[in-house]
């Protein structure tokens, strides 16, 4: 299967640079006359203050609630007017804005994302409703017994650092932001770096309009390739009493940036493991023992050190022997190398998502503005999927004694589960020694 039919590589754009430094790439594509724009600055929830975790998720909901000459509403109806869609969200490591509109709508839409950036309203009285929405989801994400297992593993593997909140912030910390530190945060954008991707059918005068002549630049830079110490894990396990039947595993190690030349093998680990129904943790826990509600593997691409992280829902009846067998599918992975078989399937899978992840203009507009923001080459999709054809099972093996060797167990359910799984934990050698932290 590894010997399927090449991908085409992506044709390289045509590339300019802004007047304030903001690189920008235009990859013309025929048919529907529509275009995508992906602008993706660096910063995101990672580059919350002290004290302001949730300031880059708020900021990024006022955007498109008024900028320029524009209140929210004007914006409104100028985009939903045209049938176009304009989206601001914020993830771990980037704000995005996100624009599809049809060809001859976009003289009339390009220029909102400088002035997005640039010009926003911040309106006291839309910040205060915004607000409230992220604070009651927040409130919301409390009671999901699967958000608090994932919280409180993100929270022990990275503490304060910057992956340890969720990107909606921290409540105490989140209602204390106003337009002071909104105002701080719209002026930081771009310091650390942006990339604008174009796909699709640009309209003429594509600078001009990103630019118009007299306005002021907007100042950013190409983001550059970011490059740190190796996360120290520290194993542990961590629980949560839940009044719920079930019981939320989450096991993982916070490993390395996208970056990192190990990132492609974890990647087809993640392949192997999590990806459809004939991926392993999907056969051995769900349909080989029927020990799974809900299984997979979280593993997203970071500037810094990302997460790699089995979960399972399972039975509260059944804690002991979910514990147990999920603990015995991640020493597999440091104990034996995958087979040949498997690892022809998941290099197939590998390049079978990138083959699904080009198909509209949207889509590689999203992938590109990414691989760009954390400061990779525009082929390097391509240059992996080349690099993924020479793994060996030996070399994943190599990858993950290196980086999953030493992961921490987080529990969220009822106390008897939790006391069974404990109990499991503190007698596997991942388990052992580790310090348990009770977060009922």
């Amino acid at each position: 299967m590894s010997h399927s039919t090449p991908l085409p590589p992506l044709p390289q754009p045509e590339r300019f640079e802004l007047p304030g430094g903001c690189p920008v790439s235009v990859l013309r594509r025929e048919g529907p006359a529509i275009l995508s724009a992906r602008l993706w600055i660096r910063g995101g929830s990672a580059a919350d203050p002290p004290g302001q975790r949730g300031r880059a998720q708020l900021l990024a909901g006022l955007l498109s609630r008024g900028c320029g000459d524009l209140s929210g509403d004007q914006l409104a109806d100028l985009v939903e007017g045209l049938g176009d869609e304009l989206r601001c969200e914020a993830s771990e490591d980037a704000l995005v804005i996100s624009l599809k509109c049809a060809s001859d709508d976009a003289p009339a839409l390009l220029p909102l994302l400088r002035v997005m950036v640039q010009r926003p309203w911040l309106d006291p009285d839309q910040s205060s409703l915004e607000r409230q929405l992220n604070l009651q989801t927040l409130a919301r994400l409390r009671e999901d017994p699967f958000q608090q297992a994932h919280d409180q593993l993100r929270s022990h593997l990275y503490g304060q650092g910057p992956y340890g909140h969720d990107p909606l912030g921290v409540e105490t910390e989140l209602a204390g932001l106003d337009r002071p530190q909104l105002l701080d945060a719209a002026g930081d954008l771009g310091s650390q770096g942006a990339a604008l991707v174009l796909v699709g059918r640009p309209p003429h005068a594509l600078e001009e309009l990103l630019q118009p002549h007299g306005s002021p630049a907007w100042t950013s830079r190409s983001p550059s390739l970011l490059s740190g110490p190796e996360a120290a894990n520290v194993p542990g396990l961590v629980l949560e009493e839940q009044d719920t039947e079930q019981l939320v595993l989450m096991l993982g190690a916070a490993t390395v940036p996208l970056a990192d030349p190990r990132s492609l093998a974890l990647r087809l680990l993640q392949c192997h493991l999590g990806v459809g129904m004939s991926s392993r943790l999907f056969v051995a826990l769900r349909e080989d023992r029927g020990l799974a509600y809900d299984v997979g593997v979280h593993a997203p691409a970071r500037c810094g050190a990302a997460p790699f992280v089995f979960h399972l829902s399972s039975s509260a009846e059944r804690a002991a022997e979910a514990t147990r067998e999920l603990l015995s599918e991640w020493q597999r992975l440091l104990d034996q190398p995958l087979s040949g078989e498997e690892l022809a399937l998941a290099i197939a899978k590998f390049r079978g998502a990138s083959a699904a992840g080009r198909q509209t203009c949207g889509q590689i507009a999203d992938r590109q503005a990414m691989v760009l923001g954390h400061g990779l080459g525009w082929s390097y999709a391509d240059e992996s999927l080349e690099r993924a054809g020479s793994l060996t099972p030996e070399s994943l093996l190599s990858v993950a004694r290196q980086l999953l060797s030493r992961p921490s167990l987080s529990l969220c359910g009822p106390p008897q589960a939790l006391r069974a799984a404990a109990k499991i934990w503190g007698a596997h050698p991942l388990g052992r020694p580790s310090g348990v932290q009770a977060l009922s």
